[in-house]
């Protein structure tokens, strides 16, 4: 083995491939060309490719969860939702691979962080909306960014507009959209001033 390989670099290696390459690109073989070794030593540090897609959807989890904490952290509402979309786009076009990972569904040796989900479940929230209705919300606004920023990396907007003043008018609708959520309870409204934040 090359020494100084670590489960670390071998999943950071990976990453790199997806977001060059495509999530399809990241193989054992081509892993290993890319760190100098030999297939087989891969297997010291990862347990397979199912381990190693496991992996880098938990990397992508952390990463994507550090990026947005602080954008989301003193704001609520439409300013929280807006900053975590603003940041959730901004890294998905940047790490288009780990952005595919992220949709994986972890295995159980691997468990996802779930931190992007609290996180946004804490922006959702500032709409004051039931926990029930907070992961709809949640899902809608990942389904969404998702989609937006699929159809933008693949070159699906053609027309003159510019992609940012789409985005920025698709938040409006969310923004819009939660705000006369049938089941808020305005009783419960937090201050813009509050922390949305989620846990770990």
């Amino acid at each position: 083995m090359r020494a100084g390989l670590t489960t670390n670099t071998v999943v950071q290696a990976a990453a790199a491939i997806a977001d060059r390459d495509g999530l399809g690109g990241v193989t054992m073989s081509s892993l290993a060309a890319a760190l100098g070794v030999k297939p087989p030593s891969l297997y010291a540090h990862v347990g397979g490719a199912g381990d190693l897609r496991a992996r880098l959807a938990s990397l992508a989890e952390a990463e994507l969860a550090e990026a947005l904490a602080p954008a989301v952290a003193g704001r609520a509402g439409g300013e929280a939702l807006r900053a975590a979309a603003r940041v959730y786009r901004s890294w998905a076009l940047t790490h288009p691979g780990r952005n595919a990972a992220l949709q994986l569904v972890p295995t159980a040796d691997e468990p996802s962080s779930a931190r992007v989900t609290e996180l946004l479940l804490a922006v959702m929230r500032g709409y004051a909306l039931p926990d029930s209705e907070a992961i709809h919300a949640a899902r809608a606004f990942r389904a969404a960014i998702y989609g937006f920023v699929l159809l933008e990396a693949g070159g699906g907007f053609r027309l003159p507009q510019r992609a940012e003043d789409s985005y920025e008018r698709l938040l409006d609708l969310l923004d819009r959209g939660l705000h006369h959520h049938p089941q808020a309870q305005p009783q419960k409204l937090i201050s813009s001033r509050a922390t949305a934040t989620g846990s770990s």
